[in-house]
């Protein structure tokens, strides 16, 4: 079991466990508008069993954003197919509660993540795919400094129908030179 937990300001990440069964089902529920044709997140037991159990999986990292002030669960944040050997590479995976949109909540767990990613796994490049109507998540992605790869056709089945997603991309390097600046170090 991973006890690992990645602390913010406004948020901490940690891993999803058996215990946020109903604290995350009914955030997932509530969120069925803000979520519809953008992400499915697990809404049924069984589907949530399945979430935590992949957690578990040496080719992933998957946490609950938790908010700092109570430990609500906020959305998640997941890192999937985690390729080692020459790639280094992985795939990101997120989505914030609709209670919880516009709060800078997912910008700080991004910003945790990354460092997670590059720092601790030693991952060299992170891929999101993402609708090109999705304007916030896109927006998310360029200000943690992605850069747009390219475009998939029909790339994932959401909500049972297969949709386009642009690709964004970031690498360790552009990570790192971004941080640097950010701290005013060299």
């Amino acid at each position: 079991m991973n006890d690992l937990q990645l602390a913010g300001q406004q948020v901490f990440l940690r891993a999803p466990t058996a215990g946020d069964l109903r604290e995350f089902i009914a955030l997932s529920h509530a969120s069925i508008q803000f979520h519809r044709g953008l992400v499915s997140p697990p809404r049924q037991p069984e589907q949530f069993h399945q979430y935590v159990e992949q957690s578990r999986r040496a080719d992933a990292a998957s946490f609950l954003i938790c908010g700092t002030a109570d430990g609500a669960i906020a959305g998640a944040i997941n890192l999937s197919q985690i390729f080692r050997g020459g790639f280094q590479n992985a795939y990101l995976g997120y989505y914030i509660g609709a209670t919880f949109a516009g709060r800078g909540y997912m910008t700080e767990a991004l910003k945790l993540m990354l460092r997670h990613a590059f720092c601790d796994l030693k991952l060299h490049r992170l891929e999101a795919n993402i609708q090109p109507a999705n304007i916030p998540s896109i927006a998310l992605v360029q200000r943690a400094g992605f850069r747009r790869e390219g475009f998939s056709r029909r790339y994932l089945k959401i909500a049972g129908r297969w949709r386009d997603h642009e690709r964004w991309a970031l690498i360790a390097e552009d990570w790192k030179g971004s941080v640097r600046s950010q701290s005013g170090t060299k």
